[in-house]
């Protein structure tokens, strides 16, 4: 019998993106898998049913759930969706291992196998798997468009029969993948770049995208190519050169975030009181608090004449592109998990051992596991 692979309609409000697109429903059904997808699953995403002409579409969502081998989200199931797979039934997706802790335990009193997507290790091998990646880089290209529409002033520069117009002046803080691909964006638009990281090694990739890095003379490398927490010292060493830039800039693009952590308050209403008026601020940190401490998630509103704006999932709201990348990531994941036509994963790989969140009843991520139960994990 073949491997069932099951997509269910997402449910978390607001999400637009489906785990799997027609193009990768057809590979995989070369493969000699059977893909079941829920009716109406990728509709949102502007992928409608009759799309997906390798795979079955099925009504009814307990069924689907029920029957499936491998199950592909984007977002955790709820308990009672969990509740309905089977129990060693295959889970992969964005599992949220810092958060939602009653899924998780779901996940692990169901003994369900859930992979989650964002524990996959930031190796040169696993790229082409890594979604966290793939959605920010669409997170930072929109919040570059979204600075260029709702700031008061032009981003290129431009010369008409009134005068020269002057460039905007955009401040990037946070130089991940989100960070870089809004520097390129708003280079794209015209505007001048400023960066800005607390490790010092993103210098030359500011600079190599044509954007001025913004030294602080702070170094705060940290683990899986994140940066650590600031020391009291360097949090003020950092806001006295930083506050400068900001009063200077037109547009901010905030993207500084700590895995698991609340998003480290690098804007501060004093700060933002300095910035010149028609000014904004796209805080894509808003998710885990934001960096400016004025930031309302999901708002946008004005102070002082300033427009501050925190959006939630960006990557969702470029549902055609989001779903894509990330069913391209999901494929090349189950590459290490279905194997010769068996659900057989490589227990020896690093990215399938790094990524598993939940396995034959226990919490296998120790940082997930010591929150919840307070232990380390199985290092099985």
């Amino acid at each position: 019998m073949p491997i069932r692979i099951a997509v269910p309609h997402e449910t978390t409000e607001g999400e637009r993106r489906v785990a799997l697109i027609p193009s990768v429903a057809e590979q995989l059904s070369r493969q000699g898998v059977e893909v079941r997808i829920q009716a109406g699953a990728g509709c949102a995403a502007y992928y409608r049913d009759r799309d997906y002409t390798s795979a079955e579409i099925v009504e009814d969502r307990a069924a689907l759930l029920g029957e499936a081998d491998i199950l592909l989200t984007v977002n955790p199931l709820v308990p009672e969706d969990v509740a309905l797979l089977r129990e060693d039934t295959i889970v992969i997706g964005f599992l949220h291992p810092h958060e939602f802790d009653d899924r998780i335990c779901a996940l692990r009193d169901r003994k369900i196998t859930g992979f989650a997507m964002e524990l996959i290790p930031r190796i040169s091998r696993a790229q082409n798997m890594d979604a966290l990646s793939s959605q920010a880089s669409i997170g930072g290209y929109k919040a570059a468009l979204m600075a260029a529409n709702l700031t008061a002033r032009f981003f290129p520069m431009l010369t008409t029969a009134a005068g020269t117009i002057r460039p905007a002046k955009v401040l990037v803080i946070g130089v991940g993948v989100a960070g870089l691909q809004a520097i390129a964006t708003s280079k794209r638009l015209g505007a001048m770049v400023e960066a800005y990281d607390v490790r010092p090694e993103t210098r030359e990739q500011v600079e190599s995208l044509g954007a001025k890095f913004v030294d602080v003379k702070v170094n705060a490398v940290g683990e899986g190519g994140y940066a650590r927490e600031l020391s009291a010292e360097e949090k003020q060493q950092e806001m006295e050169i930083l506050a400068r830039h900001v009063a200077a800039a037109d547009a901010i693009i905030s993207t500084a975030a700590v895995p698991g952590r609340p998003a480290p308050r690098i804007i501060t209403t004093a700060m933002v009181e300095k910035m010149n008026p028609g000014s904004v601020i796209i805080d894509l940190a808003a998710y885990s608090g934001g960096n400016c401490e004025l930031t309302i998630p999901g708002e946008s509103f004005g102070h002082e004449l300033v427009m501050i704006y925190g959006p939630l999932n960006v990557p969702g709201m470029m549902p055609v592109h989001a779903s894509e990348m990330y069913a391209k990531n999901l494929f090349n994941f189950l590459s290490l998990i279905v194997r010769d036509g068996e659900i057989d994963p490589d227990w020896d790989d690093e990215i399938v051992t790094d990524s598993v969140l939940t396995r034959a009843g226990k919490i296998q991520h120790g940082l997930t596991c010591e929150r919840v139960e307070g232990s380390k994990g199985d290092p099985s």
